[in-house]
């Protein structure tokens, strides 16, 4: 049984929570603290264009943003999720924890799932823009 008056607003703590855990991740780990060129190297050593750590970087900042204000939170969360099912197959060979050199692949895998959970359970409580228009029913 879903508790429907107090579940958007845990839809939304988890929300907002992710959403600062992704610009955190991204903006100031892939930015600050590594910086772009390692960030780029790391993806060119997994194999994939360069170019992709711009384009995961510009995800992860957008979507973190957009859960956090509650634009098209659903959405957001999808695109954030594919990005960090992409982080546990780079994270894969590494072993279970976080903590192991290179970092281990339970991390992004949990957090993709919880991004899953978003998009599943819906918008949250305050979301600006609505995923999706529903109809009310008659």
């Amino acid at each position: 049984m879903v508790d429907t008056k107090y579940a958007p607003y845990g839809i939304l703590l988890l929300r907002i929570v992710t959403g600062v855990a992704l610009l955190a991740h991204s903006l100031y780990l892939k930015v600050f603290v590594l910086t772009m060129p390692v960030t780029v190297g790391f993806v060119q050593s997994l194999g994939l264009p360069g170019s992709m750590a711009w384009l995961i970087l510009l995800i992860e900042v957008v979507a973190g943003i957009m859960l956090i204000i509650g634009i098209k939170p659903r959405i957001a969360a999808f695109a954030a999720a594919v990005v960090l099912f992409g982080a546990t197959w780079a994270h894969s060979g590494n072993g279970w924890e976080f903590s192991s050199a290179g970092g281990g692949w339970e991390y992004p895998f949990f957090w993709s799932l919880s991004l899953i959970s978003i998009a599943l359970l819906g918008d949250g409580a305050h979301a600006l823009i609505p995923s999706f228009q529903t109809s009310p029913e008659n």
